[in-house]
């Protein structure tokens, strides 16, 4: 008996602690915490992707970047990507849509096509989707807000050409590094802009 007349008052104790400790649960960089908004994540600019979604300037200190590699399928039934990420997690389905930084999606491109969202940094590009000859095949770091992370006025993205012919095709792997816009031969990406 005397354990079900403790309970409620163990009960309020336990959560006015929990409530001055900021509540229960985890917490990670930028989500709420004691019911705050999370803070505010770079700049929206002007400038937007093919699809409207706002560039979200981030200074390049606090900017992700991305690589991206692609081979020929060793069963020749098309591509495998893979990409690799710096300062960047990808997240899973069913994230707030809130911009937090290091935090998102990578979005596929061919020739400026958009043909996957990523949420693991593999993913296999089908032999149909790649007819006979060369082609670019970026990707590009999105915020869970659908905005478009970028620096400098640029999307952080990175392009990997590849040539698909006959016979075995090749491909070119494009790292991240000191750069974090398209790379390639100063031909557009799927943005429309030169590297």
């Amino acid at each position: 008996m005397s354990w079900t007349r403790r309970s409620p008052a163990a009960l309020a104790v336990c959560a006015l602690l929990l409530a001055a400790a900021g509540g229960c649960g985890t917490s990670d960089a930028g989500e709420r915490k004691n019911g705050e908004s999370p803070p505010a994540v770079g700049r929206l600019l002007d400038d937007t992707d093919e699809a409207g979604r706002p560039y979200r300037e981030v200074r390049g200190a606090d900017a992700p970047e991305v690589g991206i590699e692609v081979q020929p399928d060793p069963s020749g039934a098309g591509w495998d990507v893979r990409l690799t990420l710096r300062d960047f997690r990808l997240s899973p389905a069913g994230t707030a849509p809130t911009a937090v930084r290091g935090r998102g999606v990578a979005r596929l491109f061919l020739d400026g096509r958009p043909v996957a969202e990523l949420r693991t940094p593999e993913h296999h590009l089908a032999a149909g989707l790649v007819p006979r000859g060369t082609h670019q095949v970026t990707a590009r770091l999105y915020a869970d807000d659908d905005s478009v992370w970028a620096v400098d006025g640029e999307p952080v993205e990175r392009t990997a050409d590849i040539t698909a012919s006959g016979s075995e095709p090749t491909a070119t792997t494009s790292p991240p590094g000191t750069g974090i816009r398209t790379g390639g031969s100063g031909s557009p990406g799927p943005g429309g802009k030169a590297s």
